[in-house]
């Protein structure tokens, strides 16, 4: 098997403990990393020693390269457009970090360079690929608990936060940062090329920075389920990542288990509207109410989105690269995304302090 030679740009918390962890692991049998770039000596050395590769200080070392198959964009987030387009105009392959780019112009023209390029552009959102999203998926799938009404998806705790991630100017706050995990969950459940409307609320609670560490959004689109969307940093009892609610049950669950009860509509007695006072056996008054023979079911799953959704997500890339597969994240829905989070920043406009 061909291994793919990588260039890591950015050896910090992504590019290192993410991307470089995975490509280190016993996990990994597609990739070598060749080169990795990063301004802090430090990191440098880390990659050399983890990798056995070479490393820059200034990635526009490399962009005359012509032996490296795959470039990982683990920039700070206000530079994942420019350096993403620097790269794809000198013909390499492109996945960049999550958020694809603050503006969804940016993320246009980051297609447009790769298209021009004829080359490869994907946005690292390996959490469509973590087990728990695509188990509630397959259950949604089956139908088993009817028609959806509402999904509520919750990526909150309480933490303090005060990195560069709290920065307005540098990309920052919780919906760029955490939000493209649930968002993008989300518009795959819509499964709409529309937008939907939107009602949202930012706000700064626990941060020492100018942006956003609590987020509230309300989806709504014709035909569609409600989508209630928190990102909160001063949730203690965040007890769920998602809570389904549908004609036959409802489910609940953590990254780490499912929890669903419902009931098979075959199994139960057909209803019609009664319009007179019901009566019990009596002939009095009775309440409206039944006894649903309710199937319940716990599934513990294994594998997270930082290992088994990495590895799924860098297989699909090989699979495209070698075989032409086809992408499983594609970029003009993630640009789609940006889009929705640009109309949640102009409904809640931050003043800009840094």
């Amino acid at each position: 098997m061909k291994k793919l030679r990588v260039a890591i740009i950015g050896y910090g918390r992504s590019g290192q403990q993410i991307h470089g962890a995975f490509f280190a692991s016993d996990k990994n049998e597609k990739y070598e990393v060749a080169i990795v770039v990063d301004e802090l000596e430090v990191r440098r050395e880390q990659a050399k020693a983890r990798h056995n590769c070479e490393v820059f200080a200034d990635y526009h070392e490399i962009l005359d390269r012509k032996d490296i198959d795959l470039v990982v964009n683990a920039t700070y987030s206000h530079f994942h457009a420019p350096v993403a387009i620097d790269f794809l105009n000198h013909g390499f392959n492109v996945v960049s970090e999550k958020p694809f780019a603050v503006h969804a112009d940016d993320c246009q023209k980051m297609i447009d360079a790769a298209e021009k390029a004829n080359v490869m552009l994907c946005v690292f959102q390996q959490s469509h690929f973590a087990p728990y999203y695509r188990r509630i998926h397959e259950i949604l799938d089956s139908g088993v608990l009817g028609r959806i009404a509402e999904i509520k998806i919750q990526f909150s705790g309480f933490a303090r936060r005060w990195d560069w991630q709290c920065l307005q100017s540098w990309g920052g706050g919780c919906l760029r940062n955490t939000g493209p995990h649930p968002f993008e969950q989300a518009l795959d459940l819509l499964d709409s090329d529309e937008m939907p409307q939107v009602a949202s609320r930012l706000d700064i609670v626990n941060s020492y920075g100018d942006a956003e560490d609590f987020c509230k959004v309300l989806m709504l689109q014709k035909d569609k389920p409600v989508i209630d969307l928190e990102i909160s940093s001063c949730n203690n009892f965040a007890d769920f990542t998602y809570l389904i609610e549908g004609s036959h049950g409802s489910l609940k669950a953590t990254m780490a288990a499912i929890d669903y009860k419902y009931y098979d509509p075959a199994e139960v007695e057909p209803r019609t509207v009664i319009q007179a006072s019901l009566q019990g056996p009596d002939g009095g008054p009775r309440y409206c109410g039944e006894t649903l023979p309710w199937k319940t079911a716990h599934e513990d799953l294994t594998g997270t989105a930082f290992d088994a959704a990495v590895l799924s997500y860098y297989n699909n890339i090989y699979d495209h690269l070698t075989n032409g597969a086809e992408l499983v994240i594609k970029p003009a829905k993630i640009k789609q995304m940006i889009a929705l989070m640009e109309e949640i920043h102009r409904q809640n406009p931050l003043p800009v302090k840094y």
